[in-house]
């Protein structure tokens, strides 16, 4: 009786310790909108993951699947993680859009404008590289007909995305 306790209270801790999934990944996409002269940014995200790095970030728990909004708190950490310098050595600015939920994700809105040919210039996504070693962040851009994808890793946060 006593082993069958034992063995029942650690499947459940042995269970409640596991993680959510077994990866860390973020997927961005960037895509140029010739008209507008601006790359199209989303950055899919794992709630729990971002959460985590977020609570981390501001020092107190963040749920965002509650009702508060945390859209400052967000801004102000992708602006941190996510960047683009280009051949002149002058950093782009990137705008905040919004999120949007998804079932266990959320979608990062942000939008940057771009003149430029998109050639020489390094972007740096390390989007949770600080919580997790085994963080990848992949990030497809398409731009004017070229298509190509980049790896992120805790090793290499920042890559020279030209594209000819």
């Amino acid at each position: 009786m006593l082993q069958r306790l034992f063995s029942g209270i650690l499947l459940v801790s042995l269970m409640a310790s596991r993680p959510a999934h077994d990866f860390h990944a973020s997927v961005t996409q960037m895509q140029y909108n010739v008209k507008e002269r601006t790359f199209e940014i989303s950055i899919r995200i794992f709630t729990d993951d971002f959460e985590k790095a977020l609570t981390e970030a501001s020092k107190s728990r963040v749920n965002l699947n509650g009702t508060v909004k945390y859209d400052p708190l967000i801004e102000k950490y992708v602006q941190s993680h996510f960047s683009y310098v280009n051949s002149q050595k002058q950093i782009k600015q990137i705008k905040y859009l919004g999120y949007e939920v998804e079932t266990d994700a959320h979608w990062i809105y942000l939008e940057m404008p771009f003149t430029e040919p998109l050639r020489g210039g390094l972007l740096k996504q390390n989007t949770l590289m600080e919580m997790f070693d085994d963080q990848v962040n992949m990030v497809n851009v398409q731009y004017q007909g070229h298509k190509k994808t980049f790896v992120f890793r805790k090793n290499q946060p920042i890559q020279d995305i030209s594209i000819e």
